[in-house]
């Protein structure tokens, strides 16, 4: 019986923990899917590079505007996340093949995708 409820207790302590890919809990695909840049030019770049990993768990990317995976990664700065995004980071190609982005292009796409507006 204590067996039982030990398991249970550690089962009910996940649920709050982040999920597959490092997406939180609460987070649902369908908000990743429905997202898109209001900006024409950044919207299809997103669409043409980012989306298809940032929109599946199964990727280990961060899903697009999921606070929970993202913050983490923001804290690190807007400069790290620059340069990651640009030399290629764990499973993420370089420039996330992303061949007619700028600097400027992909800040505004790491903001875009971690839920913030404007990068810092």
């Amino acid at each position: 019986m204590r067996a039982m409820i030990l398991v249970l207790a550690l089962a009910l302590a996940a649920c709050g923990e982040t999920g597959p890919a490092g997406a939180s809990a609460e987070y649902t695909l369908t908000t990743a899917l429905a997202a898109t840049p209001s900006e024409t030019r950044l919207a299809r770049l997103y669409e043409g590079s980012c989306k298809t990993c940032h929109t599946s768990r199964e990727s280990g990317a961060p899903l697009t505007l999921d606070r929970g995976a993202w913050d983490p990664r923001w804290e690190k700065g807007v400069d790290t996340l620059l340069d990651n995004t640009i030399s290629g980071f764990e499973a993420m190609p370089p420039g996330g093949l992303c061949f007619s982005c700028t600097a400027d292009d992909y800040r505004n796409l790491i903001a875009f995708m971690a839920g913030r507006e404007e990068p810092q």
